[in-house]
This record gives C-alpha cells, structure tokens and sequence, in this order.
C-alpha cells in the first residue's frame, strides 16, 4: 500500500478548496475558540505577509 502525499496550497487562500481537494493543511481551529473566548468588536489580524490571514479568514467564513 503506497502511502499518499498531500499537495501544498501554494497560492490558494481558500479553505473549503484546500479541505476538499485534498491538500496539506495546518489546522488552526483553535483560532476559533481563542476568538469566541475572546471576543470583542473588532478583532486586528496582525500578521506579516503570506502569514495565513486571508486563510484564516476564510476558514472562519466556512466554519460551521
């Protein structure tokens, strides 16, 4: 049985594409429950470039 590599979202900002097609991803679920603890009315994503915000923004759209 030959193990299956997963491909890297180089480029892809999408969650639901990277869940669905198969591709490697870190999962930053506990992003969530950091946010609904600590909450408030503005919450700043201060990351630098290619850090995963748009992901991150884009698994919290798709979170369900």
């Amino acid at each position: 049985m030959e193990a299956r590599k997963k491909k890297l979202p180089i480029e892809i900002e999408n969650f639901e594409e990277i869940r669905t097609k198969g591709f490697y991803y870190v999962d930053k679920t506990g992003l969530i429950k950091e946010l609904l603890e600590n909450w408030g009315k503005v919450t700043l994503f201060t990351r630098p470039r290619r850090f995963g915000k748009s992901l991150n923004m884009s698994m919290l759209k798709n979170f369900r």
